[in-house]
């Protein structure tokens, strides 16, 4: 168990206590701690979604959201809603109104967005387990970043009322922690049941390795060849051009907050507004055709995916440094989390050995609803792996 004590860091914390929510009764999770991402509904508590003003319009809510409740009705602890990416539209951990949580593998170093805060309590060692969001990889980058495992599940798996929609075509509820087994264990609270069966093999693809960094690239490659993966062709299938995948994230992103953000722009920061700002130009028939391309593109890839489990770098880079420019590797970490996206596939990150300096991490990917499954595999596969030290 994890205990924070009486240690509040308010780069991590936007509402804290010892804890800040109690368990509801006994469970599985007797013990463990939460921290929630300040995108969820919390009976009694306000949501402030990354945005200053965007906490003093929120309602004070009645309810809990259902995957809060169950880590409740789990035993487990909810001690405090941690910082986030501003309106989750960023993979940073950077937050222009201050709440940019630390990395504890280097006092310079990003933390990863947009579940920032969940996983920065996770890995400083404040809580077992971060509920977080991931709709273009917001789980999965702060995870890599910060040397944690994490789970982005099928699309539309674990029940996401009461979450602050971003882009509802690719949102998804998602958790980060310390151990392929507490993942496991906090996976098996809020996943629904499903009939085990095995893998027909692992499997890796040479257009997918070739968008991450030399360095990456030999630390996932390498871990793949150890547990067994294969190399493959990749189908007909181009994740040069994002554009599909972007323009519908980018629109329903403005229906889902177009008309607040009209009129709190001076109260936005400026990534992200000019983010807001490319958004608001896209069209209806925009989406409609991007929406149209993409399923075929789905399909196909869950067709080409079948039974295997697909082995990808989860980052292109190594985490990068504060003062770097970010924007420089956006597109690259778009292309490698957008497979699971399109896919609505469940995917797994994890963190790989490193003999000094800092982590890569491998990202598992299968087939729809195979949450469950890939839990078991990633646990199996890092039973032989050495720990990555911290």
């Amino acid at each position: 168990m994890t205990r924070s004590g009486t240690d509040f860091d308010p780069t991590i914390w936007r509402r804290w206590d010892d804890p800040l929510v109690p368990a509801i009764q006994y469970g599985q999770l007797d013990g463990l701690s939460v921290a929630v991402k300040d995108i969820f509904a919390i009976a009694g508590e306000q949501t402030g979604f990354g945005n200053p003003a965007f906490l003093g319009d929120s309602p004070v809510h009645s309810r809990t959201a259902p995957a809060v409740q169950r880590f409740l009705d789990s035993g487990a602890t909810v001690q405090g809603i941690a910082h986030m990416d501003e309106f989750a539209y960023s993979l940073d951990g950077v937050n222009a109104h201050g709440g940019s949580p630390p990395n504890p593998l280097g006092r310079d170093l990003i933390s990863g967005g947009s579940s920032s805060g969940s996983a920065s309590a996770v890995a400083c060692g404040a809580v077992d387990i971060g509920l977080g969001t991931d709709t273009g990889g917001s789980i999965r980058i702060p995870a890599a970043y910060q040397g944690l495992f994490g789970l982005r599940p099928t699309h539309g798996a674990i029940d996401a009322e009461g979450v602050i929609p971003m882009a509802p075509s690719f949102d998804t509820v998602g958790l980060v922690a310390r151990s392929a087994d507490v993942l496991a264990a906090a996976g098996d609270v809020l996943l629904p049941a499903s009939v085990s069966r095995g893998f027909s093999g692992l499997v890796t693809v040479d257009t997918l390795m070739g968008y991450a960094d030399a360095s990456v690239r030999a630390s996932v490659a390498g871990f793949a060849d150890s547990v067994g993966a294969q190399s493959v062709a990749w189908p007909e299938i181009t994740l040069n051009d994002l554009s599909d995948y972007v323009t519908l994230q980018a629109f329903e992103v403005w229906q889902a907050h177009g008309v607040w953000v009209d009129a709190h722009w001076g109260n936005i920061g400026a990534a992200v507004r000019e983010r807001f700002e490319l958004a608001q130009l896209v069209t209806q028939v925009d989406a409609d055709e991007a929406r149209s391309n993409l399923r075929i593109v789905r399909e196909r890839l869950i067709d080409w995916l079948a039974d295997r489990v697909l082995i990808l770098p989860t980052a292109p880079t190594l985490t990068p440094r504060v003062d770097e420019n970010l924007a420089r590797i956006r597109g690259q970490i778009q292309r490698l989390c957008c497979v699971s996206g399109i896919g609505g596939l469940p995917a797994v990150a994890v963190p790989l050995p490193r003999a000094g300096g800092l982590p890569a991490s491998a990202c598992f990917v299968a087939g729809p609803d195979r949450d469950r499954d890939l839990l078991a595999l990633v646990q199996e596969c890092m039973s032989s792996v050495p720990a990555t030290p911290r």
